[in-house]
């Protein structure tokens, strides 16, 4: 018999804002345990899902790889782990993001000069200017 804290998948879905795909795969990826089987039914998913689901969405919205998610799940239920060790993680992801930045800025940059190739835009596009440096591997640049 369903205990009235669990729930089905679909409504763990629901309640958590993701597909049964999503919980399935999160399942399949070690970040959610999966629940037995009843010989007589469907399995049912604890309350407490819901919010080991949300979490994983907001690591993941802030940069974190499910491997990473997986780490944190597992310092999270540590009860030798400090929030040095949460802290250090964080700060490296703080480091990929400035380097992604960086990259980003890079990016921009070399965009923008590409652009600046095309002098107004009437051209065909065989004699466009921008595709032209996209051939010539940044050759405008």
């Amino acid at each position: 018999m369903k205990n009235e804290n669990e729930m089905t998948i679909g409504s763990l879905a629901a309640k958590s804002d993701v597909t049964v795909e999503t919980v399935k795969f999160y399942e399949k990826e070690g970040l959610l345990p999966r629940p037995p089987k009843p010989i007589s039914g469907f399995r049912s998913y604890p309350e407490d899902y819901v919010s080991r689901i949300l979490f994983i969405k907001r690591a993941q919205e802030l940069g974190f790889k499910l491997r990473e998610v997986k780490e944190l799940l597992k310092l999270k239920v540590d009860k030798k782990a400090t929030c040095d060790q949460v802290m250090k993680r964080t700060d490296e992801k703080i480091s990929e993001v400035e380097a992604k930045i960086k990259d980003l800025r890079r990016i921009k940059r070399s965009l923008r000069q590409i652009r600046d190739c095309c002098s107004d835009g009437t051209q065909t596009l065989t004699e466009c200017p921008i595709l032209e440096c996209f051939q010539t591997n940044g050759g405008c640049l």
